[in-house]
């Protein structure tokens, strides 16, 4: 009974498809554009699409992921540079919230410490020894499982309780165990202040983690390397390096909860801020927020951007648009074709509704071969898109996805089928059937829109691809006040390394292919965290300047190609540059001192109750210590205020690399013949700093692309009709002696003419929405007018391309063969 009343409905349907897939195989060049050029947009929005999910899915394994924040900072003292804010606090912040108020349930630490950029790990398997450098290691509270959640392969949330214990991910685990259990096992970390035993006693599961904390592994912060370090951490205006997380019990009002908070902070902190001269005010940032939204100094690791995921959407969006718009324009222009079709249907008593469903199932089905098309792309190129992103993709994984691709493809379908529907069932069965359709006013008006539209964003895509390639290549080729290339740096991360940087340093020197050998505490390019508040002459602590500083060799100034332009470098093996230092021109004039008169000149800090006072000996010029993101701050050179031995830094006299590091390794091996040999280019490790911007350099442009193709094959489609429309009109000419290169022009000029309106709109939207981007740098190219005009005339190189084609071959005709077919 209940298939009898369906019957009828079924049966509709079934003719429904039946026309729509006839109409698809009589037409294959609409066909084929459309379903291509949909196909196109779909895989761009899923490849696109995979990615944001990826990006958005940060830190969401937690339990109560809701109720756990950070704890950040902003402000500083009135000479410091202005910073974005600062993640990292003091050392007693975490255990007094804990104990003062009540809405904690937990807090934690963790310690990235500035001198262990890299641990050198060393293990024992047998007979065998393992040792090797491993990057992403924190110290943590015993507390720090009881906030984040892991899923533990072997363990559990209470491995880090006992002292100098060290859990490891679960590829860390594989490197050095294989498939063994190593829980109970031994391993040796080798920091710069000596080599420390830890005890295994968890590993978790890491091949899925997406955390803004990318560990390989923790370790417990009661030790015996730097426990007692980290207890004497007392004062609450110093040494503000330790990442603080909360657990709440319920969800907070954020603003009551942070101005408790810091009235709690401030009770404790205020006479050690007051004494330093700082300001400080302190704020949560929800753990989920913290990769796409927090662009902090002293981040945990590097993090994502928000505004890439939100230009991508967009580009997605924009390719899918266009590609819907093919098909109206493509429908809407084949009127003619189909006005027949519709006047002899309406005669034998069609409705209209039944002639709009009937095109809409065309254009529904139009995009379910679409998106049968683009899964066997997305699945062709995952492999080269998670190269490109850097992120392992998977396309069944997320559910999520393939419900929004699925609803994405319907919606797709009626968009795209919906304006062409109600169009073509609106036809006059007496008009069409008598011969006389004609292309409306509003129907031209709004094809013509659309083109419009279509080239206003791909022109305004080729600007910002420009624009962002320019000045990735600015950020490149600027000049930077230091010598970037031929700089062969050496890691000396443990103690015995350090001890023998002399030894190596004369090694190293004997080779003919290095110039100089030097040694700092930083080097250009990385993070240096190491600075003291100093105050002029007859200036008090209320005035201090935060300035940074590397622990420098002799040598540094030279080696790194730094201008000195007053007074003198480190004098090698003397004890008397021990109160000295060098200051570049930026820290000078925040210390209100004129760089040509600074040398001989004294300035103070005040630490841990010491008072202080150093002796300028050389003024540097201003250079970019870390990227371009960042203006050039307050640097000073010391020899004692760090480890001038914590980086061994090479400068070589050629690009032939492979010897080079021949040689270096064979030195190395002499000095430290039980430790391994590991290197890095100072270049490489500074362009590290733009790699994000890089990758997303690269798939703007390929998106870009994409977007200008699917545009032109609507151009393409569009030429095609109008060439067939105006057959007649096009062998008449011909007859009468029209040349190849006037018929072209003549079928070209209204499509160009579009794209011509197409840049005067995009203009001014590409130079604000790249205007914005570029806020984000300290230094940036200036937007040129010459480069909206450049686009434009890309775009009208393309278009005019893709319209010639067609429109020659129309105007090479036989034109007795096309007025003898009209």
């Amino acid at each position: 009974m209940a298939l009898a009343y369906f019957w009828p409905f079924l049966d509709m349907l079934k003719n429904y498809f039946k026309v729509a897939f006839r109409n698809l195989t009589r037409n294959k060049v609409f066909s084929i554009i459309n379903i291509f050029g949909l196909s196109i947009g779909l895989t761009t929005c899923l490849l696109i699409l995979l990615y944001i999910v990826s990006e958005s899915g940060y830190d969401r394994q937690n339990k109560d992921a809701n109720l756990i924040y950070r704890v950040a900072a902003a402000g500083g003292t009135a000479g410091a540079t202005v910073n974005k804010g600062w993640a990292g606090t003091p050392a007693p912040v975490s255990a007094t919230l804990k104990a003062e108020l009540p809405e904690i349930a937990q807090t934690t630490r963790l310690l990235k410490f500035p001198m262990a950029d890299k641990f050198l790990l060393t293990v024992k398997t047998g007979k065998e020894q393992k040792q090797f450098y491993e990057p992403n290691g924190y110290y943590v509270d015993s507390t720090f499982f009881q906030v984040f959640t892991y899923d533990f392969r072997y363990g559990n949330a209470n491995s880090l309780d006992q002292p100098n214990t060290i859990v490891l991910s679960a590829t860390l685990s594989k490197k050095l165990f294989g498939d063994e259990n190593p829980v109970g096992r031994p391993i040796t970390l080798g920091l710069p202040f000596g080599n420390n035993d830890y005890t295994i006693t968890g590993v978790f599961r890491d091949e899925d983690l997406k955390s803004h904390i990318p560990a390989h592994f923790f370790l417990s912060m009661r030790n015996n390397d730097i426990g007692k370090w980290v207890v004497s951490q007392t004062n609450w205006a110093t040494t503000s390096i330790f990442h603080t997380y909360i657990r709440l019990k319920t969800a907070p009002d954020p603003d009551a909860f942070t101005k408790k908070l810091n009235a709690d902070i401030d009770r404790h902190a205020g006479a050690d801020l007051k004494a330093f001269g700082i300001q400080r005010r302190f704020f949560l940032q929800p753990l989920t927020s913290i990769y796409l939204h927090s662009n902090l100094d002293y981040e945990v690791a590097s993090v994502g951007n928000a505004t890439t995921l939100y230009i991508l959407g967009s580009i997605a969006a924009f390719v899918l648009i266009i590609a819907c718009i093919n098909f109206m324009n493509l429908s809407t222009a084949r009127s003619a074709k189909r006005a027949k079709e519709v006047g002899v249907r309406k005669v034998l008593g069609a409705e209209r509704h039944s002639l709009v469903y009937q095109f809409l199932g065309e254009s529904i089905l139009m995009s379910g071969f679409a998106l049968l098309l683009a899964s066997t792309l997305t699945r062709l190129l995952l492999p080269a898109f998670g190269d490109l992103v850097q992120k392992q993709l998977h396309l069944f994984d997320e559910p999520l996805v393939w419900v929004s691709i699925g609803a994405l493809t319907l919606i797709t379908g009626i968009v795209s089928g919906l304006y062409p529907a109600f169009y073509l069932s609106a036809f006059r069965p007496i008009t069409v059937l008598k011969g006389r359709v004609l292309n409306t006013f509003s129907a031209v008006a709004i094809r013509k829109g659309l083109i419009v539209f279509q080239f206003t964003i791909s022109i305004g895509l080729v600007s910002g691809a420009i624009i962002i390639v320019r000045q990735l290549n600015y950020l490149n080729s600027r000049s930077l006040g230091f010598k970037k290339d031929q700089q062969l740096i050496l890691p000396l991360q443990n103690q015995q390394m350090a001890d023998n940087f002399v030894a190596l340093k004369n090694e190293l020197g004997k080779i003919p292919a290095i110039r100089s050998v030097t040694g700092g505490s930083s080097y250009p390019g990385i993070a240096n965290i190491n600075d003291l508040l100093f105050y002029g002459e007859g200036k008090t602590v209320h005035d201090v300047v935060d300035i940074s500083l590397i622990a420098a060799d002799d040598g540094y100034c030279r080696t790194l190609g730094l201008t000195l332009l007053h007074g003198r470098e480190f004098t090698k093996g003397s004890t008397a540059d021990s109160n000295s230092i060098i200051l570049n021109e930026t820290a000078l004039k925040q210390l209100g001192y004129d760089p040509n008169t600074a040398v001989g000149r004294k300035i103070s800090y005040d630490f841990q109750g010491k008072h202080a006072v150093m002796q300028i000996v050389g003024v540097v010029k201003d250079f970019n210590f870390e990227s371009l993101y960042k203006p050039i701050y307050s640097l000073g050179l010391t020899t004692t205020l760090g480890n001038p031995h914590s980086y061994l830094i090479a400068n070589l006299n050629t690009g032939a690399y492979a010897s080079i590091l021949r040689e270096a390794e064979a030195a190395w091996k002499r000095v430290n013949p039980n430790q391994p040999f590991a290197y890095s280019f100072l270049d490489k490790d500074f362009q590290a700093n733009y790699e994000k911007d890089q990758r997303s350099s690269s798939i703007v442009g390929y998106f870009t692309l994409v977007t200008i193709l699917i545009a032109c094959l609507g151009l393409f489609g569009l030429s095609v009709f109008s060439a067939e429309q105006r057959t007649r009109e096009i062998g008449i000419r011909k007859v009468l002696g029209a040349t190849v290169t006037n018929i072209t022009l003549l079928l070209s000029r209204d499509f160009l003419g579009l794209v011509c309106i197409a840049i005067l709109v995009s203009t001014p939207m590409a130079w604000y929405a790249m205007h914005r981007w570029l806020q984000s740098f300290a230094y940036q190219i200036d937007i040129g007018w010459w480069l909206f005009p450049l686009s434009g005339l890309i775009a009208v190189a393309i278009a005019w391309l893709t319209v010639s084609l067609q429109a020659i071959k129309a105007a090479i005709s036989n034109p007795v063969k096309s007025l003898r077919s009209e």
